[in-house]
């Protein structure tokens, strides 16, 4: 047997001991083991198992939790050495190891937690630092003891790293990690940091240019909006957060800025959900000022039942359903008094454009008047609906509007392009009362299209949604009738379905072919964070699954240097999203990655391999992958819409020469066979 060992701090706590990381047979490569750590002891006991080819389970266990007992024994020892090289070392290698369980429970059990608070109350160290806090934020992640016993000198020494100007990177990444989670666990933390961090030093860190702190920045800064109150939330932070936009916003900043949108829209809500008050004097006094924007008002000679008559009449003018009492039409919720204030912003900033709206519709025949309220209220209707005003934020989202970090009162912005837009619609389609819902249902398509192209500011907005005008929009929903129709005519379906079964296979050869290049993962913990990376791939033959633990800058690790393996025979089924092991374990915080998890159960159940996919797309490929190693049928969104892609593709091309050429629904009818052949043309009679 050869033993590759390393000694490793004999000072630290007296004593020496081997770094073991891989020993195995010379002439029986089946026999490799890699040992959890450095801290697993190779006792008498355990290089009998070694030699006899297999270990207990339940002795393995026993030895593994004696040894991670001996380790943080000694390196609870080590971290108190009063030389600051044994001290740092220690520090280094309790932050690495920290993230086992059962290390973790041992040290914990020893109060090295206590002890790593004390060292960063008193240490000035960065390297000292660095090490420590990423111990702590390892040791914390496990659950084992709650948040809430931290000193205030604790938390104030944390809240100094992020605040501070220009700092080590490593000590600010893992400190607003730790700040984060205080926020989470707890009000009463959150109310500590609260007081502590600056808001403004917080979108100072989305400015720079290392974006590892420019997420955890606006993770910590998601925490804090998130657990505020309402009354919190009213500050408006999303004019101050710029985003470096020349590269590319990755996955889990993507998901915070969507939640920031969310946040921010969802203020509007109270206002959306709440009916007008026929007793709120401010209320009324909205309403006759959007009436006297819109008209010079002369009459403060006129009687009461003359004044009165008037107010109905221009009322009626602006497009209220019930003109006598215009506040009936604002009841209905959603949208509520948002219709209203939407319709007083217009009127306010763009008081030209609203007069002239109203005037001009005011000088057509009353069945072509395009009605400004009603048309408002409907409007702000769909707004609402589009930008989702009142849904709560998805827990896995990322589709967010770049236009929202471009302008203050998207809403009400986006409504006084919108609502000008409605007018030219209306005059194209050249609409009567009795086309309303129609015209409504254009202006939704020619919003929700402008959107889906993610425009970056407001002009560019409006200058897009003008350009698609009413006979544009007929043009794109022609053409893709047409492709409907031809895509679903009998022939079609059925050449559809022959080619299914080709085109499947070679998704499943595609899949398969990507397991065996494999995929870098993260390591499994209870928050979103950076951890360490393992990879994992298939063998060439299909019949192994390798994996093991990879460096940071490591690309395609060749597949000998991968230490675990899975026979994929063993592989008895596949789990995903809140199903996995990892998923029940940490509902409280997993569920922002729950869309990109998967699980593989094997020997009996008993055993399972965890992933967290670093994509949608990954997570696709992987699952359909592993379904086809286990003889099922692939059922991802990205299948569905390659097959899609492949089978309309496909089409195209045998249908090349039938272009401009009908296709019938069903085939033409076979004529019956002749009475006679004596059609046929006797060559014999020519020859004579």
């Amino acid at each position: 047997m050869v033993f590759c060992s390393d000694i490793s701090n004999p000072s630290a706590v007296g004593k020496t001991y081997y770094k073991c990381s891989t020993f195995a047979y010379k002439h029986r490569p089946s026999f490799n083991f890699d040992l959890f750590s450095w801290c697993n002891i190779v006792t008498e006991y355990r290089k009998c198992e070694i030699n006899s080819g297999f270990a207990a389970a339940d002795s393995a266990s026993l030895t593994h939790g004696d040894a991670q007992g001996r380790c943080a024994e000694d390196l609870f020892k080590g971290i108190q050495s009063t030389e600051s090289g044994v001290r740092c070392d220690s520090l280094k290698e309790l932050a690495g190891i920290s993230k086992d369980v059962t290390f973790a429970q041992e040290f914990i059990s020893r109060d090295g937690h206590l002890l790593l608070v004390k060292i960063v109350e008193d240490s000035k160290d960065n390297e000292i630092m660095t090490h420590t806090l990423t111990a702590f934020m390892a040791l914390m992640d496990h659950g084992i003891v709650s948040w809430e016993n931290l000193s205030a000198v604790f938390i104030k020494k944390i809240a100094s790293f992020v605040n501070s100007a220009p700092f080590d990177a490593s000590i600010q990444q893992v400190s607003l990690d730790i700040l984060e989670s205080m926020v989470l666990s707890s009000y009463s933390l959150f109310l500590l940091v609260k007081q502590e961090i600056t808001t403004k030093r917080l979108i100072d860190h989305l400015h720079v240019t290392n974006q590892q702190i420019q997420t955890k920045a606006m993770a910590l800064l998601m925490a804090l909006l998130q657990t505020a109150g309402d009354l919190d939330r009213k500050t408006n932070l999303v004019h101050f957060i710029y985003l470096e936009t020349r590269t590319k916003v990755q996955d889990e900043m993507a998901h915070y800025l969507y939640v920031l949108q969310s946040i921010t829209l969802n203020q509007l809500e109270s206002r959306m959900k709440t009916p007008l008050d026929f007793y709120n004097q401010d209320q009324r006094d909205a309403l006759h000022k959007l009436r006297d924007s819109a008209f010079d008002v002369e009459s403060e000679n006129l009687s009461q039942e003359r004044r009165r008559s008037l107010c109905a009449k221009e009322f009626k003018k602006l497009g209220f359903s019930n003109n006598s009492n215009p506040g009936q039409d604002l009841v209905r919720t959603p949208p509520g008094l948002l219709a209203l204030d939407t319709m007083c912003y217009f009127a306010t900033q763009y008081t030209e454009a609203f007069k002239r709206f109203v005037l001009e519709n005011s000088s057509r025949e009353d069945k072509h008047e395009c009605p400004f309220a009603r048309s408002s209220i409907q409007l702000t209707l769909i707004l609402c609906e589009i930008l989702r005003i009142g849904e709560p934020a998805s827990e896995t989202g990322s589709d967010y509007h770049t236009i929202f970090f471009n302008q203050d009162k998207l809403l009400e912005e986006l409504f006084c392009v919108c609502i000008q837009l409605l007018n030219k619609t209306w005059k194209e389609m050249r609409a009567t009362q009795e086309d309303f819902d129609k015209v409504m249902q254009v202006v939704r398509e020619q919003i929700t299209r402008t959107l889906a192209g993610k425009p970056t500011s407001l002009e560019f907005f409006k200058n897009k949604v003008n350009t698609l005008n009413y006979s544009e929009i007929l043009r794109l929903r022609q053409s893709e009738r047409l492709h409907q129709e031809e895509t679903l005519a009998p022939p079609v379906l059925e050449l559809k379905e022959r080619l299914k079964p080709e085109l499947l296979e070679l998704i499943r050869q595609q899949r398969l072919n990507r397991l065996c290049q494999g995929t870098m993962f993260r390591k499994i913990s209870s928050r979103r964070r950076q951890d360490k990376l393992w990879f994992c791939r298939l063998s060439p033959n299909h019949k192994m699954l390798h994996y093991g633990d990879v460096d940071e800058d490591a690309e395609n690790p060749p597949i000998e240097t991968l230490q675990e393996k899975i026979p994929v025979a063993d592989i008895k089924g596949l789990l995903i999203g809140k199903d996995c092991p990892h998923m029940k374990e940490n509902k409280g915080k997993q569920n922002k990655v729950l869309d990109l998890a998967f699980t593989i159960t094997y020997d009996v159940e008993e055993y399972s391999l965890n992933f967290i996919a670093p994509s949608r797309t990954d997570f696709c490929l992987w699952t359909d992958g592993l379904s086809v190693l286990l003889g099922r049928e692939m059922s991802s969104e990205a299948m569905r819409s390659e097959l899609e892609i492949l089978l309309s593709m496909e089409i195209k091309l045998r249908l090349l020469d039938l272009e401009n050429i009908p296709i019938p629904d069903s085939a033409p009818v076979i004529p019956k066979p002749p009475s006679n052949y004596n059609f046929c043309y006797d060559f014999s009679q020519t020859e004579q």
